[in-house]
């Protein structure tokens, strides 16, 4: 039996091969209730030895068209729980890994065996957390021009973030962590939440490196986040002045509106909100002025991101005409002329690299590149500016799924960073055999050693140079990864004018 005391009682754990996992640990009150809407509250204490030996409830969500993008487990608006893998709870300091989910700020949670961070904490005798956090209206609904005065916040799901950070700061030395070096990761949603942190006054002192995968920080500003609430009150049939019942109705109706409300706002509805006061500033901004300064960055995206999401919906054939048009809306109206010049450069860029070049594969090149790569490099150039430990990478292992057509698709680095390879349908999707663990191998490897000193580079795969805007030195992470000088460069002088 192993058993930890923290700050609101003690806690038993499950005793693995080679690891200790404590599940479904509290780290605020149950937002239900009067706690709808509102910033985290602290748990209560209990007496006696509490079972952490299950996952606690998801955040609830819909189902989605995308295998895995939803949480599989049971779910409940009383969601607030993290996890901690640990080598042993024996007082050691060791780095900290803190996990924050993806899912486009509307699905997802921690409590999955491709998280599980056994493989992590074993490999790198490192401690790896793994939160849930408040989503979609739940974590992430504007009413400050509904209900002003009733102390409820824009941005829960990030102060939830915020909140299981000071629980690691309070509590993980008895897991055998070290709260001072602190580690904070993510992807997608997450990777935007963990840009939105390094811009938050609030978290400023609670982590110590940051890694962001396949996404970056962003903040809707208040009127746009308005809108979104106008239409969830109007779907709900509630409208202004029925706001107040947006506490009190089951929060099965709220998912169900909030479906509906992400077809009509023409683009993501819900995620961190520009609100003046938990976010004062667009993450971007805070950055290039300097306010994570004293942050080293790992940052990167997958070549072909947006595979992953044209896989989910019926695409037929496009002609050039049709391309072109296609990449002029992707890009906000770019002129014609040049949307076709743009597409003729990824064309040749394509077939000499002997990629695939049909008109789909061309408009998702461009797409990814536009929602992705080139907003991972401005963070990263933003943040070389005050901070030399800033590094790049660019993921173009191909997943064998559906005969190839996925490419390095969105989501595919996951199960290498974590090793959990063998965690469910991984072998059909990451692929499986010698060389794939390898390159596992060298990706946990690489996130150890930025977690451990501020350096992704190891002997396995050379020196890895901090990135910058001369050379744009780049790690490209494959069955065999090598630094390549400003990868794509002719696709990216291309197109940065345009994004």
């Amino acid at each position: 039996m192993t058993v930890v005391e923290t700050r609101f009682g003690r806690l038993e754990g499950i005793r693995r091969e080679g690891d200790v996992a404590f599940l479904g640990i509290p780290f605020a009150a149950p937002p239900i209730g009067e706690r709808r809407f509102r910033a985290p509250e602290p748990p209560a204490s209990w007496s006696g030895v509490r079972q952490a030996t299950a996952w606690g409830f998801a955040c609830p969500q819909s189902s989605h068209a995308i295998p895995g993008f939803a949480a599989s487990g049971p779910q409940d608006e009383d969601c607030l729980y993290l996890n901690v893998y640990t080598p042993a709870a024996d007082g050691r300091r060791r780095p900290v890994m803190f996990w924050i989910h993806g899912g486009g700020f509307t699905h997802g949670t921690g409590a999955e065996l491709l998280f599980d961070g056994g493989p992590l904490a074993r490999r790198g005798d490192v401690v790896v957390v793994t939160i849930n956090y408040r989503l979609g209206a739940l974590g992430y609904l504007y009413l400050g021009d509904h209900l002003p005065g009733a102390g409820l916040t824009a941005n829960a799901g990030q102060l939830d973030q915020i909140a299981a950070l000071q629980w690691v700061r309070d509590n993980i030395e008895a897991f055998g962590g070290d709260p001072g070096n602190v580690t904070i990761f993510g992807e997608s949603a997450g990777a935007g939440a963990v840009g939105t942190l390094l811009g938050m006054p609030a978290a400023s002192s609670l982590f110590h490196r940051a890694i962001l995968e396949s996404g970056t920080g962003r903040a809707t500003p208040p009127e746009a986040s308005a809108k979104v609430t106008y239409l969830l009150l109007e779907t709900l049939g509630l409208y202004r002045r029925r706001a107040a019942e947006l506490r009190t109705i089951p929060v099965a109706a709220i998912i169900e509106a909030q479906g509906a409300v992400a077809g009509r706002a023409g683009g993501p509805a819900f995620g961190p909100v520009l609100d003046g006061v938990t976010i004062p500033e667009r993450p971007i901004d805070a950055i290039r002025r300097g306010a994570a300064a004293a942050v080293p960055v790992l940052i990167g995206t997958n070549r072909d991101e947006v595979k992953l999401f044209a896989a989910s919906v019926r695409r037929d054939p496009i002609d050039e005409d049709q391309l072109a048009k296609s990449v002029s809306s992707a890009l906000g109206n770019l002129e014609d002329g040049k949307a076709r010049a743009l597409v003729e450069v990824y064309r040749r860029s394509r077939q000499g690299r002997a990629l695939p070049a049909t008109n789909l594969d061309i408009l998702d090149a461009i797409s990814s590149d536009a929602r992705f790569r080139v907003p991972a490099m401005r963070l990263a150039l933003a943040q070389q500016e005050h901070q030399s430990n800033t590094y790049m990478y660019l993921f173009t292992h191909a997943s064998p799924a559906r005969h190839g057509a996925l490419g390095a698709c969105h989501a595919l680095e996951m199960p290498f960073v974590f090793g959990t390879l063998d965690a469910p349908t991984q072998d059909r999707f990451a692929g499986s055999g010698p060389e794939v663990e390898r390159l596992s191998g060298n990706m946990m490897d690489s996130w150890l050693s930025f977690a451990k000193a501020a350096a992704p580079g190891h002997e396995a795969i050379g020196p890895w140079p901090a990135y910058s805007a001369d050379g744009r030195p780049t790690m490209v992470l494959d069955l065999v990864s090598k630094v390549d000088s400003d990868p794509f460069s002719e696709e990216r002088r291309a197109i940065e004018q345009f994004v």
